[in-house]
């Protein structure tokens, strides 16, 4: 069987079992359940030939995800079992992380002793986060506002369930919290911005002392960072199996009926997110004149783990290797990505403009336009370096809750949900971050599209 045969099969599978489900929801055709799980399974084998056809780490991730799906909707125990594998992979990609981020930064900087180009980078990247995520965050706000969806929500019975005592953080400590007091303390955290804080500082000083002490440090953290890409190589070969372990978990334990309750806040958040993708990151794209079908299929692996594992750091190293496949050069990926994942998360910030509001407008509280205002733009600045949590931004809204005197009860109804939200904002965190790089390496005219096939 040929690719084109085996993609046409995958196809024709897919439309018949969704024909048979509908059929079956709406009682137009009673279905036997045996019958749909059958077409359901049929569907996972002809995507296994597609994906053998195929031989690409991307596809083969996609189609673990169907199959993790289909694990955890037939068999919801074994699904939640297999939880263990997905952090298996987690703990792996984080071990890439901070010797990843260091080595790249490092060599970026010294490697090329331009302190002026740093400098410039740094203030073109940081305005354009602060622009693209405060864009968001008016995108977020303007969807909770339209779409009401915490509105006439009663608050429910006590639940089993409690959520992390969060004290309101002060500027103090947001300020504290971007520089590091020990740097294996950070790296062993996860914590990003500190661990770039760190890089960026040795980095200027690496350049400043003389070319025989400089050297041999410079060729340790370039073979460093070409040692990391390759141990990314051997991780991601797990990458299809932690994937679809990370999605037999969400719908195994969670099932598929909380999305019927929840639908309002689900979809207000969805439509949020693909208004800002099509309303402000594609003009982006194509105002700069990024190569979108190139750009599109380096994005498609890191963004497919980012929404399986609902952690941005885990698509780093897949998405920084990448970006310089794509022709972005190595110092500008180094700089701007691990950067981005502090300060330029526009699927979180969005998101946690909308939830904050939700919040509100669940416990009854009536907030004026300015009032929103001081809550979302306190919220853009908690939210710096929450990259490398999965469902950090949970913590966040709760320590904003506390900060502007708002009950945590309609923050257990989003818990419900959250992984399912926190999927999505992630993905946008990753595609945010990657379209970012991609147009200050355009900025500083240093891109240049290669035909190296990406995976």
């Amino acid at each position: 069987m040929r690719l084109k045969q085996a993609g046409y099969a995958a196809i024709i599978t897919v439309f018949i079992a969704a024909l048979l489900t509908f059929f079956n929801s709406y009682s137009i055709l009673p279905v036997s359940p045996i019958a749909l799980a059958f077409s359901r399974w049929l569907v996972i084998i002809s995507l296994i030939l597609y994906g053998i056809k195929k031989d690409s780490l991307t596809s083969w991730i996609l189609i673990s995800m169907v199959i993790g799906a289909e694990i955890g909707h037939d068999y919801p125990e074994i699904g939640i079992k297999l939880q263990v594998l997905s952090k298996v992979f987690l703990k792996m990609i984080k071990t890439i992380v901070a010797p990843l981020l260091f080595a790249t930064l490092v060599y970026g900087i010294a490697g090329h002793a331009d302190l002026k180009q740093v400098g410039r980078m740094g203030w073109k990247a940081i305005l354009y986060f602060e622009v693209v995520t405060t864009i968001a965050l008016f995108i977020g706000l303007a969807a909770i506002n339209i779409s009401q969806a915490g509105a006439g929500i009663t608050m429910p019975p006590a639940s089993g369930e409690s959520l992390p005592d969060v004290p309101p953080q002060t500027l103090n400590d947001i300020i504290l919290h971007i520089f590091p007091e020990n740097i294996a303390k950070s790296i062993a955290e996860g914590q990003i911005l500190q661990i770039v804080v760190f890089s960026i500082l040795f980095g200027i000083a690496l350049a400043m002392v003389r070319e025989d002490k400089r050297l041999p440090m410079l060729k340790a953290t370039e073979s460093l960072s070409e040692v990391m890409f390759k141990f990314t190589n051997i991780v991601m070969y797990f990458a299809p199996i932690g994937v679809g372990a990370a999605i037999a978990y969400t719908v195994g334990h969670m099932g598929l009926g909380i999305l019927v309750n929840l639908f309002q806040l689900l979809a207000t958040l969805y439509v949020a997110l693909i208004v800002f993708l099509l309303g402000v990151l594609l003009p982006i794209a194509l105002i700069v004149g990024v190569p979108i079908k190139k750009f599109l299929r380096a994005i498609a692996g890191p963004v497919s783990i980012a929404f399986a594992t609902t952690s941005s750091e885990a698509a780093l190293p897949r998405a920084m290797e990448n970006l310089e496949k794509l022709g972005v050069p190595r110092k500008i990926v180094a700089f701007v990505m691990p950067t981005g994942y502090s300060f330029n998360l526009d699927g979180t910030t969005l998101y946690l403009s909308l939830a904050s509001i939700f919040v509100a407008q669940a416990a009854g509280m009536n907030l004026s336009i300015p009032q929103q205002l001081v809550i979302v733009f306190t919220l853009m600045l908690t939210s710096k370096g929450v990259a490398g949590v999965p469902r950090a931004s949970l913590v966040i809204l709760l320590g904003t809750a506390a900060s502007f005197g708002m009950p945590s009860w309609p923050i257990f109804i989003i818990l419900g949900i959250d992984e399912l939200m926190d999927m999505a904002r992630t993905s946008v965190n990753v595609i945010g971050n990657c379209l970012a790089t991609v147009v200050v390496a355009k900025w500083e005219k240093e891109f240049t599209p290669t035909d190296e096939v990406i995976e």
